[in-house]
């Protein structure tokens, strides 16, 4: 089979391969890992080739058979591996889509495996520990760092899907001795499975989500136990939380594992821009406690000024959501009739609830949808039977 991709990099038989997960085209596609790497993300990306490219197949390699067996009975997989072997050897792309520190540990094995015109990649949020392993090792040439934006607060095989990184950025970070048509190669297959390619250096890209990603999952984290180490016996704190708290907070819900290892690899510039932002802090402390009106007004001017420039078309963690709130009276059956009232305009509901604390929030019913359409439509629905509705940023 001749594609695009195959000519540019004279493939004949081409494969990918997903340290965890690993995906090829016609004939061969694998996946090797030891922890998390047919997850969410390993998953998502295995799920959206065999979407895109059914031809394809896939090998896969995990140290949990439950999970394998599930990605085969869902025909994601086709080769379940029990060892990381030759079999690897025939793949053209290789996803190691482990923990950072997992995935190092698996160079060493794949240097001896690997074809010369294999392009080895991975998904970590962190770059700069596995581009100096490779370096080490003189695997340059064959090395393509990658990091899709998107992502849940769940994880796992099963919340994996075929939709999750299209239109989230997927960053990528070559090696200096990969060649352009390699970086081209990938970026198409990047942009035909949905995704947003951008290529950075792998320092550029540790500072950047040290910035936008590592430190705030620091800071949710720690407000998180913050507030659970001043609530008191009656948990009111947790009892009156409001949308607000909860919205700034989800991340903390996230892999403990996961942000251990990143912590831990992109140490240094976590520290750095923590430094920036424990001095912010303090600066707002020092304002509050002056009472410096003008200040703290230009603070918060400021950063909503900033967040407001902000692109909406954003996935992964901060992904864009579709929610629209309505009125509701304290009725049996509000709820109820509601739903399916939506249900009879093929209007499928990601997720709803009741905001018990809307000090600053109107909208009784909080209502998420998978996309703008539907959204838009529902607001017409249950505005057309006199429901009042709010939209908000």
């Amino acid at each position: 089979m001749n594609t695009r991709i195959t000519e540019m990099l004279g493939i004949e038989y081409p494969i990918i391969q997903g340290g965890m997960a690993w995906v090829a085209e016609h004939h061969l596609a694998a996946a090797v890992s030891e922890a998390g790497g047919l997850g969410l993300i390993g998953g998502s990306i295995a799920k959206a080739i065999r979407k895109f490219y059914p031809e394809y197949r896939i090998y896969a390699y995990t140290h949990t058979p439950e999970t394998l067996q599930k990605a085969a009975a869902a025909d994601v997989v086709h080769i379940c591996c029990d060892q990381v072997d030759e079999r690897f050897g025939d793949c053209d792309y290789i996803f190691l889509c482990a923990p950072v520190r997992t995935n190092i540990s698996y160079l060493e094995t794949l240097k001896g495996i690997i074809k010369p015109t294999c392009i080895l990649t991975d998904v970590g949020s962190v770059k700069g520990d596995i581009h100096r392993a490779v370096n080490e090792l003189g695997m340059g040439a064959n090395f393509i760092g990658g990091h899709p934006m998107a992502g849940s607060e769940k994880t796992g095989f099963d919340n994996s899907a075929d939709y999750l990184i299209e239109n989230a950025y997927y960053i990528l970070t070559p090696s200096a001795e990969t060649t352009p048509e390699q970086v081209d190669a990938y970026k198409n297959l990047v942009h035909s499975l949905g995704a947003l390619p951008l290529v950075l250096s792998y320092t550029e890209h540790d500072f950047i989500t040290a910035s936008v990603s590592h430190l705030p999952h620091i800071i949710a984290s720690t407000l998180v136990n913050e507030i659970a180490s001043l609530d008191g016996p009656e948990e009111h704190m947790k009892l009156i939380a409001a949308g607000g708290f909860r919205d700034i907070t989800r991340i903390a819900s996230s892999s403990p594992e996961m942000w251990q290892h990143i912590c831990l690899s992109n140490k240094d510039m976590i520290l750095k821009v923590l430094d920036v932002y424990l001095d912010m802090m303090q600066q707002a402390k020092s304002m509050v406690a002056s009472e410096d009106s003008d200040g703290i007004y230009k603070m918060f001017e400021s950063s909503r000024n900033y967040r407001d420039s902000l692109p909406d078309m954003i996935s992964g963690p901060n992904r864009k959501v579709f929610v629209l709130y309505c009125d509701l009276y304290d009725e049996a059956g509000g709820i109820a009739t509601i739903t399916t009232l939506l249900a009879m305009n093929n209007i499928n509901i990601k997720n709803v609830g009741i905001i018990h604390n809307r000090e600053f929030e109107e909208g009784v019913l909080r209502i998420e949808f998978y996309g703008e359409d539907a959204c838009t439509k529902a607001a017409a629905v249950l505005t057309d039977r006199n429901y009042r509705i709010h939209r908000r940023e």
